[in-house]
C-alpha cells in the first residue's frame, strides 16, 4: 500500500498561542483537523488527506513539539491546557468558528479534552484508538493496562528513553511501527524513514517525550468528566498492544451520541493500516 505525496497539498504554518506550528492541507469547505499520535506528525495521515479534501479543508497538524512546528524548550509547555489553547487557536487562526475535530493516540487525548472544554467549536469527534479519559483512568488500575502502558513509566525518566531511541539509528522507532503492525506490509521504509526524520529534528524527540512526562499529573484522574453532547465516532482497531479494546467498553456512559467501529486483526495505528475501512467509517459517520 502505497499513499502519494499530492502536489496539490500546501505546507502552511500558523501562529497560536505563542507557538507556530506547521500543517498540510488540501480542499476548501468546512474544516476538517486532525491530530496525530506518538511518535509520528502530519503524515500519518497521509490516506485522509485527499479522501476528504473532496469535501473539506482537511488540515493536518503537526502538534507543538513535533516535526516542522515550534519546540518550546521547557517541560511545562507539554501540558493539557496548552494542547487545548494551541487547537483553539488554530481553528479560529484558519477563520472557523467551528470543526469536525479527529484525533489518534495524543491527538486522540487532545481532541477529548478539547471536545470537554470547546463542545460549542466541535460540529462532530473522531477518535482513533484512544480511550475516554475516565476509561484509560479506569484501565491503570487493572494489572494487565499497568504492563501494556508500561513505557509511559519507563518514558518519565530524564534523558535514557532520549538515548534508546536515538540507537542503532532510532530503531525503536521502527520496531514501533514494524513490530506493532499486524499487516506487516504497512509500513515502507520511505514511511519508517519519514518518522525518523521528524523525530530526530533538534529538540522533537524529547518535546514528545514530555507529553508523557507530564501526563500523569493532569486531567486523566479527574472523576468529574461528565456528558459529552458532540456526536462522537471511535474506531479501534482491535490488535492494539498498548491500549486494550476492553478499555472502550462503558465509553456510551460518558459521549450521549456515540457509535464505535471495532477493526480485527488491525494494530494501534489504524489509519495506516486499515486506511480503507478507516475512510469508509469516517464517511459514513459524516454523511458523506
Amino acid at each position: 500500500m502505497t499513499a502519494v505525496i499530492q502536489p496539490s497539498w500546501t505546507h502552511e504554518y500558523i501562529t497560536t498561542n505563542s507557538v507556530k506550528l506547521h500543517y498540510v492541507t488540501q480542499g476548501e469547505g468546512p474544516l476538517l483537523l486532525m491530530l496525530h499520535g506518538f511518535p509520528e506528525f502530519w503524515y500519518s495521515w497521509r490516506y485522509q488527506i485527499p479522501e476528504f479534501a473532496q469535501y473539506f479543508k482537511v488540515v493536518a497538524l503537526d502538534l507543538r513539539g513535533y516535526n516542522d512546528s515550534d519546540k518550546p524548550n521547557q517541560k511545562s509547555a507539554y501540558v493539557m491546557d496548552e494542547f487545548v489553547k494551541d487547537i483553539a487557536g488554530v481553528i479560529q487562526g484558519l477563520g472557523y468558528e467551528t470543526c469536525v475535530l479527529v484525533g489518534h493516540d495524543w491527538g486522540g487525548a487532545i481532541a477529548w479534552n478539547f471536545a470537554y472544554t470547546y463542545p460549542e467549536m466541535l460540529e462532530k469527534l473522531i477518535i482513533l484508538n484512544l480511550p475516554h479519559p475516565a476509561k484509560f483512568a479506569q484501565g491503570l488500575l487493572t494489572l494487565q493496562q499497568l504492563i501494556r502502558s508500561s513505557y509511559i513509566f519507563f518514558f518519565q525518566l530524564p534523558w535514557l528513553p532520549e538515548l534508546l531511541i536515538k540507537s542503532s539509528d532510532y530503531a525503536a522507532i521502527e520496531r514501533a511501527f514494524k513490530v506493532m503492525a499486524v499487516d506487516k506490509s504497512t509500513f515502507t521504509q520511505n514511511d519508517i524513514d519519514a518518522y525518523k526524520n521528524a523525530a530526530a529534528k533538534p529538540g522533537a524527540l524529547t518535546a514528545s517525550l514530555n507529553y508523557y512526562r507530564n501526563a500523569l499529573r493532569q486531567r486523566i484522574f479527574k472523576s468529574n468528566w461528565g456528558i459529552l453532547t458532540v456526536p462522537t465516532l471511535m474506531i479501534w482497531g482491535e490488535n492494539d498492544t498498548a491500549l486494550g479494546k476492553e478499555l472502550t467498553y462503558g465509553t456510551e456512559t460518558y459521549v450521549q451520541d456515540l457509535q464505535i467501529k471495532y477493526i480485527a486483526h488491525c494494530s494501534h495505528w489504524v489509519q495506516q493500516e486499515q486506511s480503507k475501512l478507516v475512510n469508509h467509517y469516517m464517511r459514513d459517520f459524516l454523511r458523506l
